[in-house]
């Protein structure tokens, strides 16, 4: 599986003073549709299996327009590449109805060992669940 695709309808909660969505709101849901891609993928469950699980090193992301309440939205999100360690995910988040680009982003993931909390390389298996996009095949 390359590109997983996470929609969901904007509530009216999530608005700030502004007017529109807050950007905290962003980094949950680019944390949601990573779980869910993953979970589909059975790398949730191979990980488990291993001993081990994912951490977050950083968040990148750009906000291109704003998101209100109401807006239908769906969110592209891949893997980018796999290093040791370390996994970049990608991220892009479309509005359905005029497939404006609100923002995008990348997360770097990092393996690490259950038991002592360090990173750990990333087993093949593992890697093997996702199928990498290069930037030139990117949405």
């Amino acid at each position: 599986m390359d590109i997983y695709q996470y929609s969901f309808t904007a509530p009216d909660k999530v608005v700030d003073e502004n007017g529109h969505v807050n950007n905290v709101e962003y980094v949950r849901w680019m944390q949601e549709a990573a779980t869910q891609h993953a979970e589909t993928a059975g790398c949730v469950q191979a990980t488990k299996a291993a001993g081990a699980s994912w951490i977050v090193r950083s968040h990148e992301i750009e906000y291109l327009h704003p998101m209100f309440a109401g807006d239908e939205v769906c969110i592209l999100t891949w893997v980018a590449n796999f290093r040791k360690v370390r996994s970049l995910r990608k991220y892009r988040f479309i509005r359905s109805v005029d497939d404006a680009v609100l923002a995008q982003g990348a997360t770097e993931w990092v393996f690490i060992d259950i038991r002592s909390q360090r990173p750990r390389s990333i087993p093949e298996e593992i890697r093997r669940l996702f199928v990498l996009v290069p930037e030139t095949q990117e949405p």
